[in-house]
């Protein structure tokens, strides 16, 4: 009886160590990987959120005109907007977002620019994409200057991306959001 106690215990013990460290893998560990991007999904054009890009942080007039003349797109990447894929628009929108936004975690950051919503705003004029109404929604508001509801459109990129860690909360104040700003920049 005392072996089968010991044999059962030994297998919930397995699975709880294998179930936590997929979910440490999966969820918790997103800010050491959420920089890299396969090659099967560069080829696809798809990237879920654990596999982002690193975010650039402010920018500068002359970053963009660096960009420019590399031939790089106003994140610094080499995708053109005719190239753009729902998940290129969620990362690109979700990371601007941050620098408004209240959130306990917040993983990448791109500065928002006028030049940037943009770039993003044209691309949706080149590509059809399944959330197109979404982003247009978002990217009007902002080029308008709209922020006043920049945490819900942070939350309706973050559920596209499964997102479980990172809700946000609120809108950050002016002061807030400079300090964000100086805080994360190169």
């Amino acid at each position: 009886m005392y072996k089968w106690l010991v044999a059962i215990s030994a297998i919930i013990l397995l699975i709880v160590i294998g179930w936590g460290t997929y979910s440490w893998n999966a969820n918790g560990d997103t800010a050491q990987n959420n920089n890299t991007r396969t090659e099967e999904q560069a080829e696809d054009g798809e990237q879920g959120v654990e596999e982002q890009r690193e975010a650039a942080g402010q920018i500068a007039e002359e970053d963009l005109q660096q960009y420019e003349e590399e031939g790089l797109n106003p994140f610094g990447h080499d995708e053109n907007n005719q190239e753009l894929t729902d998940g290129d628009y969620q990362e690109y929108i979700h990371g601007m977002s941050h620098q408004k936004i209240e959130a306990k975690e917040k993983w990448g950051f791109y500065e928002i620019h006028p030049q940037r919503i943009q770039w993003l705003l044209d691309g949706l004029e080149e590509v059809e994409l399944e959330h197109e109404k979404l982003y247009k929604r978002i990217l009007e508001k902002w080029e308008n200057g709209n922020f006043s509801s920049v945490d819900e459109d942070h939350n309706a990129i973050w559920e596209l991306q499964g997102g479980t860690i990172g809700r946000a909360t609120g809108v950050l104040s002016p002061e807030e959001e400079q300090e964000y700003i100086n805080k994360n920049s190169d």
